[in-house]
């Protein structure tokens, strides 16, 4: 079993209230391949909300507590983030997924690229806080690109 960014199979969970719908992605959910998770949402966030990077680094270090996640607006939600990453993880590991396929660039499900966290909507390496808490516990993470 995988785990998919709720949004890459059409559900308007984005900050924006858009989906990412890839048609692709989505047959795996008809075919009942994965199962699709919204850290954010799990977390308390509503939708649609301001957009949010992480500052400081990428997702280890939100875990790692060297970095925090700001919304455009400025509030602090890194807790949010955090706790959405946690009930991510809880539900992989109820269905035992061991991979999973997530939306790259997000502050949570970023694979290999996030936003710098200026709002400047430059691009640099790192994870978002769900793929790294999923790496840590050995869930591959792949992003709708590979």
């Amino acid at each position: 079993m995988k785990m998919i960014s709720a949004c890459l199979i059409g559900c308007e969970c984005r900050y924006d209230q858009k989906s990412c719908l890839d048609k692709e992605l989505e047959q795996l959910l008809r075919d009942g391949k994965v199962i699709p998770v919204c850290p954010e949402q799990l977390g308390g966030l509503p939708t649609p909300r301001p957009p949010a990077e992480i500052v400081g680094g990428d997702g280890n270090d939100v875990l790692d507590g060297r970095a925090k996640i700001i919304d455009q607006t400025g509030c602090d939600v890194t807790a949010e983030f955090v706790a959405g990453a946690y009930q991510a993880l809880r539900l992989a590991q109820t269905v035992g997924a061991t991979s999973a396929i997530l939306k790259e660039n997000s502050p949570s499900c970023g694979s290999s690229f996030v936003y710098d966290g200026q709002f400047s909507g430059k691009k640099v390496p790192g994870a978002g806080v769900t793929a790294a808490l999923f790496r840590r516990h050995g869930i591959e993470v792949k992003s709708e690109r590979n």
